[in-house]
């Protein structure tokens, strides 16, 4: 038995944007809500910035944007 399961890729949101779409496209992947992600780097960034931040960029260069 092989279902084939609807699988959104993982990209960058167009639509669930508040700097870059990484958040947003990472709620889409994941199937919850993008305010998870931005709460979660929000934390990250508490102490002194680096983690959150750098975590940020570099999914930012990661993660492709979304094809129109």
């Amino acid at each position: 038995m092989s279902s084939n399961p609807q699988h959104n890729p993982l990209r960058r949101s167009q639509q669930n944007r508040v700097i870059a779409g990484v958040c947003g496209g990472l709620g889409e992947f994941f199937g919850i809500r993008a305010f998870w992600f931005r709460l979660a780097f929000i934390i990250a960034f508490i102490p002194g910035g680096v983690p959150g931040l750098g975590l940020y960029l570099l999914l930012w260069l990661i993660i492709p944007g979304a094809h129109n």
